[in-house]
């Protein structure tokens, strides 16, 4: 745990739900508008990078001597950090509203994390962050413009299935293929 820096995120994580928090003591997240969505995806965006970054592992090839346990570590990993995540986020936001709702914020922060696993699986884990950026900045664009698909699961309401499923799908396949890939190593030499 330590080797992968899951202290590290957590203290991060931590620091989102607190962002979370001062967001809506400010009334930086009030409403159900655009700017309130956005302000919100921005702070799950956070959260989501730092569990992608914390797949990466910085032992290289000497990891994958520790055998047959290790893709169950890499899974139990990205889920016990998803459920810190959503946990801290939830604590966060305890007795306020949220645009559309805690089921929207942990579906946004899941699929997300998902697209970050997944970056970490093709960019390596200090470039997981480019993905769930790059999304983020794709769905702030199509909340504002008002665009209604599934794929861009953070406009939709938080009782879409469509989105759900879409959100869901993206996290599973970045939980499973980081489970048994793991992230890209780029050699520095």
């Amino acid at each position: 745990m330590v080797s992968r820096r899951i202290p590290n995120a957590v203290t991060a994580l931590a620091a989102c739900a607190l962002v979370l928090r001062l967001g809506l003591e400010l009334d930086w997240i009030k409403g159900t508008g655009a700017n309130a969505q956005q302000m919100l995806l921005l702070i799950e965006t956070a959260a989501a990078t730092v569990i992608a970054i914390a797949a990466r592992n910085p032992f290289g090839e000497s990891e994958r001597a520790a055998g047959r346990w290790l893709p169950y570590l890499r899974l139990g990993s990205a889920l016990a950090m998803t459920a810190i995540a959503a946990t801290l986020l939830a604590a966060g936001s305890a007795a306020a509203q949220l645009p559309g709702g805690e089921a929207a914020a942990f579906r946004n922060m899941a699929g997300l994390t998902g697209i970050g696993l997944l970056s970490a699986l093709l960019l390596g884990g200090g470039l997981a962050w480019v993905g769930p950026l790059a999304y983020a900045a794709v769905a702030e664009f199509t909340i504002s413009a008002g665009w209604q698909t599934p794929w861009i699961w953070p406009g939709r309401p938080a009782h879409d299935v469509g989105a759900a499923l879409c959100a869901g799908l993206a996290f599973a396949l970045g939980a499973a293929l980081i489970a048994v890939l793991g992230p890209r190593e780029l050699n520095r030499g």
